[in-house]
């Protein structure tokens, strides 16, 4: 283990204040959950190194971190510790389910220098001169924004990239302008090829927060967009002139929309109906403005606006929607998702 993460151990989980370092909070940007997210992620890393077992292992029950961050339920702390292990950071915060004393109880392990390397990326090169004077490299730019298939073949032409701001955070990110002509190179980043590799099938990426959608996946996180924003056009209509909503972050949103598709077995027809249901219901319209608060409030939402179909995880299979669904019109979504 590095002297670096014994040093962040010692700086985290006091008992009698919560306290997040801020880098967690700066890898969690983006994120409507960051502050809960960094307050769990801290607790780990915490008792992380207060375990006497081997290999790294240590446990602590769902209901024991929800008392420690107050304010979040077992229920609420076991999604978190899943968003962690599974989208954030999967591979360096495991878990699994050991015994202890005859009794199964959630363990967890964490790579200490794989954590580091996570939430402090390197962003400058040295190099040594030739007559033994120590001497800076330029800063070499690291490419985390957004990246599109096209930027894999050198011999083909590259987008443009434009920065905006992300719409939960001030943190810039880089959007790609299709209609822009080659203006950049890839970077050669070794992450990010591997990164490439493992998805084959990502139109846009983001290999440092290992985020990722594939073209069906952006073009339903853009039909959700164009809904919002025609929302927004036919209040000013009425109600006189409104601000329209920032960029969204296209990485962030296909890959929530992936996720849905993922691990929650839902279709992207499903997601354009239900969301275009909670669109047009005066109340959810407001409250339902990206793909991951649709994600959240999925099982509310069909309760209140629509028949549950049955449990895609006892069946094995996405059912359609049936019930108050079946009258209601959806030529809007997609063409590819209607059927």
């Amino acid at each position: 283990m590095s002297q670096i993460f014994e040093i962040v151990q010692s700086l985290s989980g006091q008992r009698n204040s919560i306290t997040i370092p801020v880098p967690y909070l700066d890898f969690f940007s983006g994120d409507q959950q960051a502050h809960a997210l960094g307050a769990v992620l801290n607790q780990l890393v915490f008792w992380s190194g207060k375990s006497d077992l081997k290999d790294g292992w240590f446990y602590k029950e769902h209901s024991e971190l929800a008392a420690e961050i107050r304010g979040v339920s077992d229920d609420q702390v076991q999604r978190l510790v899943n968003k962690i292990c599974t989208r954030w950071l999967p591979g360096i915060v495991e878990k699994a389910q050991k015994q202890v004393n005859g009794t199964k109880k959630t363990h967890y392990r964490i790579d200490g220098d794989a954590l580091i390397d996570a939430l402090f990326p390197p962003t400058l090169d040295s190099a040594e001169s030739r007559n033994g004077k120590r001497e800076v490299a330029e800063p070499i730019p690291q490419n985390h924004g957004t990246e599109t298939a096209e930027s894999r073949n050198p011999n083909r032409e590259v987008a443009e990239p434009i920065l905006y701001t992300d719409h939960y955070s001030d943190h810039h990110k880089q959007i790609i302008n299709p209609s822009c002509p080659a203006a950049s190179q890839p970077d050669g980043n070794t992450s990010t090829n591997d990164f490439i590799t493992r998805h084959p099938e990502a139109v846009v990426y983001s290999a440092a927060k290992r985020q990722w959608g594939t073209q069906d996946d952006l073009t339903c996180a853009e039909y959700i967009w164009k809904r919002i924003v025609r929302m927004y056009e036919h209040a000013a209509e009425t109600d006189g002139e409104l601000t329209r909503p920032k960029e969204p972050n296209w990485t962030a949103w296909a890959n929530e929309v992936r996720l849905m598709r993922v691990q929650d077995l839902r279709t992207h027809k499903q997601i354009c109906e239900l969301f275009l249901k909670a669109n047009k219901d005066p109340f959810w319209c407001r409250n339902i403005l990206s793909p991951s608060k649709l994600r959240e409030k999925w099982d509310e939402l069909m309760l209140k606006l629509g028949s549950l179909p049955v449990s895609s995880r006892q069946t094995g299979r996405v059912d359609t929607f049936k019930g108050s669904y079946a009258g209601t019109d959806y030529s809007q979504v997609p063409e590819g998702f209607r059927s």
